[in-house]
C-alpha cells in the first residue's frame, strides 16, 4: 500500500511540472519538436557551395560574430523562390513603401511598444488560471481546451451575417 501512494504522489508531481523559457513560463500548447531525442532530419542542412569572388577586393570586411557568407537563410531563401525581395526581412531597412499606408491605418490610434511580451504575460496567465485545478495524468496538447470558449464558430457567425442582410457568395458548404 505504500508503494502504491508513493507511485501516485510521483505521478501526480510530474504532471504538474512546466518550463521556462525567455522568462515566460510555457506550458507546452504545441508539441512541435522531436521528442525522441534524435536528430531531426529536416534541420541538417548543409553549408551553401564556398565562391570564389572575380576580384579579392570585392570581399567584404571580416564580421566577428557575425553572418558568414556560406551561412544558411532558409527564410531569406524562400522570400527569393516566391519572389519576394529578401532585403525587407532586413530589421534596418524599415517598413516598405508598399506597407506604410497599412502600418498607418493599423496604428491610427497609437502603438504600444512591447504588446508581443505583454500579450505572451497575459496570455501565459490566462492560461495558468484555467489550467489550476485542471490537470491531466497522461499530457496532452492543451491549446484547444484551453481556448474552447474563445473559439468562433463559423456556421452562426455566417447565420448572423446572412439574418443581417449580408451577401455572403462564397461562404464555406456544411
Amino acid at each position: 500500500m505504500p508503494r502504491t501512494l508513493i507511485i501516485l504522489a510521483l505521478v501526480v508531481l510530474t504532471a504538474c511540472s512546466s518550463r521556462e523559457e525567455s522568462g515566460i513560463r510555457e506550458t507546452n500548447l504545441k508539441q512541435l519538436r522531436n521528442p525522441s531525442g534524435t536528430p531531426e532530419e529536416f534541420s541538417i542542412v548543409p553549408n551553401k557551395p564556398l565562391e570564389t569572388p572575380e576580384s579579392f577586393a570585392q570581399l567584404p570586411p571580416p564580421t566577428p560574430g557575425g553572418a558568414n557568407r556560406t551561412d544558411q537563410t532558409p527564410l531569406r531563401d524562400a522570400v527569393a523562390a516566391l519572389g519576394g525581395s529578401p532585403s525587407r526581412l532586413d530589421p534596418q531597412a524599415g517598413i516598405g513603401a508598399g506597407d506604410q499606408a497599412l502600418v498607418a491605418r493599423a496604428s491610427r490610434f497609437g502603438r504600444q511598444p512591447g504588446i508581443r511580451e505583454d500579450l505572451a504575460a497575459e496570455d501565459q496567465e490566462f492560461r495558468e488560471r484555467r489550467s489550476l485545478f485542471n490537470w491531466r495524468l497522461v499530457p496532452t496538447d492543451t491549446y484547444n481546451r484551453v481556448y474552447r470558449s474563445q473559439r468562433l464558430d463559423s456556421y452562426r457567425a455566417l447565420d448572423a451575417a446572412r439574418r443581417a442582410g449580408v451577401l455572403t457568395p462564397s461562404a464555406p458548404p456544411q
